[in-house]
């Protein structure tokens, strides 16, 4: 039996934002990759990376498995990898290169090796899956075992013949998900993840995903593996997922990490009744779109699921610059679906995004109001990001020159002529970060005064905060003025 050890790129430690709040996920692509070459007979094993440090630990695991293929595959439902880190593309060369030096044959398939499969066919990979990779990685190894070295007719590669860099045409994504098997959940050490999260948070998390793809079209967002199209996993397959992992790794929290929640009509309401049919009681976040939210009585149905936090890419507060995006969503749903998620006791956070083309002063102002208006209970706030693929990208590229991607996600280095320098957005994002707390800060004390009884620890701890957050916000603004007259 061949053997097959998969690995991803992705470390926790170049996620500064996970390694910051202590929230690691499992790598979810790899171990799906990893059942459907297992249900294909194969003996699978996985060098998880996500906890790890170094590349070079792959080493001694390569000389115990001794594995007849390398696959470095990344897991697609991460959003980071989309933004194609050079640590990560660091780490997948060095890996590739330890692998082809023991004669293993290596397979990349990711974002970054789709964009720039030229380079990573260059440093010890042999072929690189583009697209949707499961069939297609699948079929490759299938021609691989039997000796076959004419791979023009496998779809969604790119590979090396006689000195020239060859690429099929492209591999058409899967419609039937639950034709996929449950992802090969044994394979991670869940209780080295469940570690972090009880040690710092006092509950345990896992990932899943329910859909893949995205049909809209938003200019700044890339879609190198599952394009446009959307496609939906059951929600019965859903819950029994669930149910697995409820029952195996007694986890009750969970982020659905598709890039779209529920978008097919009905989904979110079947899936409450299955949920509620089988009696499963968990709670969990996804990510959505305020329009969305709006339709039917889809706030309620996923409030009454166990949903507790509804991640959204409200982006900016300016419609002006929503419209500069292709957002297709407007400030005045933003402000509706805020309002209904609190009423129905869902957590609503945001997605905010600075420096995009055209955005001005007075953009970003209106952006911070929406933020201190609204008060989401979480926030992620980033710099516009080029993506190879998008329209976005195509309109700044020729100013990225020798910088077109960050070193880690807490880089936060606009890489284009933005309104303003590099330093001032650097500076934005901290202060915005500020001024939201101090908001936070004050509602708390308030509330403390006005119901002393139902003051928590977290609660008194915020309210306390405020004695940093007034003075260094100010600070803040400050330099902000400064660094806005040196653009």
């Amino acid at each position: 039996m061949k053997k097959i050890l998969f690995t991803h790129s992705y470390f926790y430690q170049f996620d500064q934002k996970q390694w910051n709040t202590k929230q690691p996920y499992p790598p979810l692509g790899t171990i799906y990759a990893a059942s459907v070459m297992r249900e294909a007979g194969y003996q699978v094993s996985l060098f998880d990376t996500a906890l790890i440090d170094s590349p070079e630990k792959i080493l001694p695991v390569i000389d115990k498995e001794k594995p007849d293929y390398l696959v470095i595959y990344d897991d697609g439902f991460n959003y980071l990898t989309k933004m194609c880190l050079t640590n990560m593309r660091e780490a997948a060369f060095r890996m590739a290169e330890i692998a082809m030096k023991k004669g293993i044959k290596v397979i990349a398939s990711s974002s970054d090796a789709a964009d720039h499969f030229e380079k990573y066919l260059n440093h010890g990979v042999d072929f690189v899956v583009i697209g949707e990779g499961e069939i297609t990685l699948k079929e490759l190894i299938s021609k691989l075992d039997t000796g076959k070295t004419n791979f023009i007719n496998v779809e969604g590669l790119a590979f090396k013949t006689d000195g020239h860099i060859k690429r099929t045409a492209p591999r058409q994504i899967i419609k039937e998900l639950d034709s996929f098997p449950m992802p090969a959940w044994d394979l991670i050490d869940v209780s080295s993840y469940k570690k972090i999260w009880i040690d710092n948070h006092g509950y345990f998390s896992l990932n899943i995903a329910t859909t893949r793809g995205c049909p809209f079209k938003c200019n700044w967002c890339a879609k190198p593996i599952y394009g446009n199209r959307y496609n939906s996993r059951s929600p019965n397959k859903v819950a029994e997922e669930i149910e697995y992992l409820i029952n195996n790794f007694d986890v009750h929290h969970f982020w659905m990490c598709d890039d779209i929640f529920g978008l097919k009509p009905g989904w979110v309401q079947e899936f409450r009744d299955v949920v509620k049919a089988k009696g499963l009681k968990f709670k969990y976040k996804i990510q959505s779109r305020v329009d969305l939210l709006l339709q039917e009585d889809t706030i309620a149905a996923l409030a009454e699921s166990g949903a507790e936090t509804v991640w959204v890419g409200a982006e900016s507060g300016s419609q002006k610059v929503l419209d500069a995006m292709d957002k297709g969503t407007t400030i005045e749903q933003i402000y509706e679906a805020t309002r209904l998620l609190k009423k129905n006791g869902i957590r609503p956070a945001f997605f905010l995004q600075f420096g995009y083309l055209g955005e001005e002063k007075e953009d970003i102002e209106k952006t911070i109001n929406m933020l201190l208006d609204l008060m989401p209970e979480e926030i992620g706030i980033s710099v516009s990001y080029p993506l190879p693929g998008t329209k976005f990208y195509d309109r700044v590229k020729e100013q990225l020159k020798g910088k077109a991607n960050w070193t880690d996600s807490d880089e936060l280095a606009l890489m284009y002529k933005g309104t303003f320098s590099p330093s001032y957005y650097k500076k934005l994002h901290r202060y915005v970060h500020k001024v939201y707390r101090r908001k936070q800060s004050t509602l708390n004390l308030k509330s403390i005064i006005n119901n002393p009884f139902n003051a928590n620890r977290k609660k008194i701890r915020s309210a306390l905060a405020l004695a940093y957050y007034s003075p260094m916000s100010l600070l803040d603004s400050i330099q902000l003025k400064r660094l806005e007259k040196t653009t």
